[in-house]
């Protein structure tokens, strides 16, 4: 029997509380049931007890198989379902504030991405520096209209920036492919204060050459904040790219820009405000955007839908990512898309089959990805996603192996980001202490852990403020730099600087001997 509520239709939780109970079942044993009917032997009763406490939605996925388990109708599950996912407040770690922010400057841009999307207010765009700031600013260009829409698939062809700026990012992208954002995040973060220094000083000329490459700042800039671990700065930057992107005519990168944060909320655990942004990026860029970029916004909807429950959307982006794959020119893309490549696109694909659940078909995909040298960070993201589709597919050695050599990678490569991808791993692995896998597995985390790259903590100092320097000593484990004052100036030290975004030992990771 059906439960009612005299305040309106039930929310999925106290449903599936009470269809448990009605057959006299723990959480344990409808757990087990759904394994048996499903076939798939990683759900616990811990994730059933999110469910139930609303912590977690289940996809369309479970839904289906709880409705079988049940003996309810599906639609009864699914519109429960709805109404909880309604009611869940986005996650406080992906900057509430910032999203929220992001989201509403994103529908706007959709009605027209070839007009500023704010007006009015003062021109300062150093305020959307700042994550939390939900103050409205004004136009990043005023004064100068929004350029022509471009003409070429590629984007609009501009003038080049200063040379000083434009070197100084193209060498931080490459640096990008080397080294995470622990490292890296000061130094966007200064590039990016430079780009907004140099707009009010600019003529109009200067400033249509400068607002291309202060969007270009700002995109790489949020994505080195969201490696390093800090959502809300990198959202801020985000929002600032969108506007900058769209005062200089360019919807193109506007597009690139909004999937970007499309990425991070994925990876935040706000699978439907993910989705949100790479629908509204791709559908207000693809009319400009070149193939490789059309792939990718796919690939961004693609992943979002996977993880929010929504296998037939993400399956159709899937399709539509390879078409436009097979239509990209490498020599006609944009040039801060010279990252994507086949083996991406492949490493990418093989995700979102894993988030559906289809793990077997992504191993190959993603098995490439975890051995390419050289590219450390892209090998611990992708050996993560290994990792978790050995354990859907129930080999947990091979499960362990792949961890244990992402770990080592996201050690090398400083990523904050793919250590977070590892934490899905262990909570999976967690129970199976019996396993001697696991158990090496547990010893090589427990090793690398003083090693392990850490986000930035909630008091440290926003985007929008200047890098302070390193301190002259290395700070014990635990302790802050934010604050650190030294009495005389820093003394040169040989070896790599520490890093702001670091509280831990700086020793060379390749010297230290991992055995997964």
């Amino acid at each position: 029997m059906t439960p009612t509520s005299p305040f309106g239709p039930p929310l999925l939780g106290p449903l599936l509380i009470h269809l448990r109970l009605a057959r006299g079942w723990s959480q344990r044993r409808t757990a087990a049931e759904l394994c048996a009917a499903a076939g798939v032997p990683t759900l616990s009763r811990h994730e059933v007890s999110r469910w139930e406490r609303q912590v977690r939605v289940p996809g369309d996925f479970w839904l289906r198989w709880l409705a079988v388990v049940l003996a309810v109708p599906v639609e009864l599950l699914t519109d429960a379902a709805a109404r909880a996912r309604r009611l869940t407040p986005s996650p406080p770690g992906a900057g509430a504030r910032s999203r929220a922010a992001l989201l509403a400057l994103a529908r706007r841009w959709l009605t027209d991405p070839l007009t500023e999307p704010l007006l009015g207010g003062p021109d300062r765009p150093t305020d959307l520096l700042n994550a939390d700031s939900d103050r409205p600013t004004g136009p990043l260009g005023a004064g100068s209209a929004p350029g022509p829409p471009p003409s070429a698939p590629g984007g609009p062809r501009h003038q080049p920036g200063p040379p000083a700026y434009a070197l100084d990012l193209a060498g931080l992208r490459r640096l990008d492919d080397l080294a995470g954002g622990a490292d890296l995040a000061p130094l966007g973060a200064h590039g990016l204060r430079r780009a907004v220094r140099a707009l009010p000083r600019s003529g109009p000329a200067g400033r249509r050459r400068l607002l291309p490459l202060l969007a270009e700042s700002a995109q790489l800039a949020g994505w080195l904040a969201a490696d390093a671990g800090d959502p809300a700065a990198a959202l801020g930057a985000y929002r600032l790219g969108v506007r900058a992107a769209t005062a200089a005519g360019d919807p193109a990168l506007a597009g690139h820009v909004l999937g970007s944060a499309s990425h991070l909320l994925a990876g935040a655990g706000d699978p439907r405000g993910a989705l949100t942004l790479a629908r509204v990026a791709y559908a207000g860029s693809r009319r400009w955007a070149s193939p490789g970029l059309r792939a990718l916004l796919l690939h961004r909807v693609a992943l979002a839908a996977a993880l929010d429950g929504r296998p037939d959307t993400a399956a159709r982006a899937l399709r539509a990512a390879e078409r436009a794959a097979t239509a990209s020119d490498p020599g006609h893309e944009p040039p801060w898309l010279y990252w994507l490549d086949d083996a991406e696109l492949a490493a990418m694909t093989g995700r979102t089959l894993v988030a559906l659940g289809r793990a077997r078909p992504a191993e190959a995909l993603l098995a490439a990805a975890a051995r390419e040298p050289g590219r450390p960070r892209r090998a611990a993201v992708y050996g993560g996603w290994l990792a978790r589709g050995y354990l859907e597919l129930g080999e947990v050695e091979r499960a362990c192996e792949a961890a244990g050599a992402a770990l080592i990678d996201a050690v090398r490569a400083g990523s904050p980001r793919a250590v977070a991808q590892l934490t899905e791993v262990r909570r999976r692995l967690a129970g199976r202490s019996r396993v001697p896998a696991v158990r090496r597995y547990a010893t090589l985390l427990t090793t690398a852990r003083p090693y392990l790259p850490r986000p930035p903590s909630p008091g440290r100092e926003a985007l929008v403020t200047t890098t302070r320097r390193p301190p002259s000593r290395p700070l014990a484990p635990g302790a802050s730099a934010v604050g650190h004052r030294s009495r005389s100036p820093p003394r040169p030290r040989s070896g790599p600087a520490l890093s702001p975004y670091r509280r831990v030992p700086q020793a060379p990771p390749d010297r230290l001997a991992f055995r997964p």
